[in-house]
């Protein structure tokens, strides 16, 4: 494992589109171990490919509850509402802070370094029920604030 360079503001790697991980290889893997070891080192609680050179979609964050850190691989945004407002800074803009608004909360769904999502590690049962039930309704605009009982 290596501590990486952390890019800079102003490197245009950072404001390239980053193209999706399309299979999880042991070179992926090791860019993962790595963003984790820069991360730490940089003091940071989260870190995106790109902010190291390399322009995927990939990322780690730091728990804050001491688990360690996790992998998001080709994450997306399915859902977020509410405002918030608090002081953040970037391992990209060094000693740089600022008030940033944001969505309250947010729904991710991301592949794990296996590639496995959520409803994968589901009983085949339960997991066809929830298939259907969304094939059938959908999502509602609320959905991360509620939830159903199979």
């Amino acid at each position: 494992m290596a501590v990486l360079k952390v890019r800079r503001y102003g490197d245009p790697v950072l404001r390239r589109h980053a193209t999706a991980v399309e299979t999880v290889t042991p070179d992926v893997r090791r860019l993962v171990e790595d963003m984790i070891d820069t991360m730490y080192d940089e003091v940071g609680i989260g870190l995106a490919a790109p902010q190291v050179g390399a322009s995927v979609r990939l990322l780690v964050v730091g728990d804050e509850e001491g688990r360690g850190a996790q992998a998001l691989v080709n994450p997306a945004i399915t859902a977020q509402g509410g405002k918030v407002t608090a002081e953040e800074g970037c391992l990209s803009l060094p000693g740089i802070f600022a008030q940033v608004t944001r969505s309250e909360w947010v729904t991710l769904e991301a592949q794990d370094l296996d590639g496995v999502l959520f409803i994968d590690r589901l009983e085949p049962v339960v997991r066809d029920r929830i298939k259907r039930r969304i094939k059938k309704d959908g999502f509602s605009e609320d959905a991360a604030h509620r939830a159903f009982a199979l």
